[in-house]
């Protein structure tokens, strides 16, 4: 669409007191403006660029089920998986100037089950890792905090007499503070960075680049995020005892729901009821 077009097009708007009509880029200026507050700001951009590729030109009302439908078959001929096609699909819906949003079939998709690591395994990844890295892992493995958490620590959320950090609200995924235990382990790790940076603990950036990626390799670990640390961390909770409403806290997780994701790792609560479905042999018969 040209600049005169659309110029054009707006004028003939305010001269007939018309609703305005906007283009897909107007949509994705006022989107990006809106969720800039969010964490995952970088992530949700990226299905912007796939429906850019297809949409920039269009005007919002254009946007009807064939669109939608070869947007769709587009963006997975790329190989990803329906759960990201979903994510595409569901920004179209969030419209703000149309009366009728184009209607979006979403696909069907497998519950993913939690990745995590043994022991033994995250041992052997560590030890492939890269120094910086290493720390950063076994940080993660010690405290299950995000990614974006851990990179972006400072020292001032540290108390190491206390034996404690925390993450501030505008920090933290669900918008609460999360008080974060230093364990012995976490602690070693903490005094280790010590003159390394300033104001931050760790002094790297990015974790989940090439060089995570040839650890895993190495290690003979596959289909494996860097934010599976974090699963790791909750599934070696429950394994320990930890209660989930604990591990909620711990966690920082906004609800129940969350954490009910790795109850089936233990079955402690449950063994005493285990026998319960034995033959009763306690009832009356009728004569």
């Amino acid at each position: 669409m040209s600049r005169s077009s659309l110029s054009n097009d707006r004028s003939r708007t305010r001269k007939l007191g018309a609703k305005p009509r906007h283009i897909w880029q107007d949509a994705v200026i006022r989107w990006a403006k809106e969720q800039s507050h969010k964490n995952s700001i970088k992530t949700d951009v990226e299905p912007l660029r796939w429906l850019d590729d297809h949409l920039h030109d269009k005007y919002l009302d254009e946007i009807d089920v064939n669109i939608v439908q070869r947007v769709q078959d587009a963006t997975r001929v790329t190989g990803v998986k329906n759960g990201t096609v979903n994510r595409v699909m569901a920004l179209l819906r969030e419209w703000q100037w149309l009366d009728k949003s184009p209607y979006v079939r979403m696909l069907p998709t497998a519950e993913k089950r939690i990745c995590w690591l043994t022991q033994g395994e995250a041992e052997k990844l560590l030890k492939e890792l890269p120094s910086h890295l290493e720390t950063m892992a076994r940080f993660s493995l010690a405290t299950g905090l995000r990614e974006a958490n851990v990179v972006g620590l400072e020292w001032s959320q540290i108390d190491m007499q206390r034996r404690c950090a925390w993450i501030h609200p505008e920090q933290a995924k669900a918008k609460k503070a999360i008080a974060v235990p230093l364990n012995d382990n976490t602690l070693a790790v903490i005094h280790g960075q010590i003159g390394k940076h300033i104001t931050h603990v760790f002094t790297y950036t990015r974790v989940n680049n090439h060089a995570w990626r040839k650890a895993l390799k190495r290690a003979g670990i596959t289909d494996f995020r860097w934010h599976d640390l974090r699963h790791t961390w909750a599934s070696w909770h429950i394994q320990n005892g930890t209660p989930l409403h604990v591990l909620q806290e711990l966690g920082g997780w906004a609800d129940s729901s969350m954490v009910l994701r790795y109850a089936h790792l233990s079955s402690e609560h449950l063994q005493s009821y285990a026998g319960n479905a034995g033959v009763v042999t306690n009832l009356l018969h009728s004569q």
